[in-house]
């Protein structure tokens, strides 16, 4: 995708670029979408004002990274922050490495009781419901929007 900036694409420039835009969004074949990684990196603590390497955990279980391909701040922000409101996490927080490089990391530290896997399987399942939910609310109002202005349009026509 080197060269595309779609802020400034014209599809009358280079018709054939115009595909180069899905692989900001479509997984191409064989493309996982979510990987987890167990966390293994150092915890270093701060003991006053010298950084102290005592402390440490080579493969913290309660830690882990999800990597999801194709995925912006959109989906990092609405996830990271229903994360934080899990009573069994005590971090949660995401990052894009690299604006050209469609990669979203997410890591989830919880208190032990429970796996970052299951908790971000609860978190999504729970956000896919709320999201059913909105859009039925949504449908139904703009039908009973729709509704009710038809009929105001009709009472206008007939003279009421």
């Amino acid at each position: 995708m080197a060269g595309i900036n779609p802020k400034h694409f014209n599809l009358q420039d280079d018709p054939l670029r115009y595909f180069e835009l899905f692989e900001l969004f479509l997984l191409g074949e064989g493309e996982k979408k979510i990987e987890e990684k167990v966390f293994s990196g150092k915890f270093i603590c701060r003991k006053s004002a010298v950084l102290s390497r005592s402390r440490y955990h080579a493969g913290m279980s309660n830690t882990s990274d999800f990597v999801l391909m194709k995925e912006d701040h959109t989906l990092g922000n609405l996830l990271s922050e229903h994360l934080k409101m899990h009573p069994n996490v005590h971090m949660a927080g995401y990052k894009i490495a690299h604006p050209n490089v469609p990669e979203l990391f997410i890591r989830v530290q919880t208190d032990g009781t429970i796996t970052p896997r299951d908790v971000f399987t609860s978190v999504c399942e729970k956000l896919i419901n709320q999201l059913e939910m909105l859009h039925q609310e949504f449908t139904r109002e703009w039908e009973l929007r729709r509704i009710t202005t038809a009929g105001e349009q009709g009472n206008m026509q007939n003279g009421h």
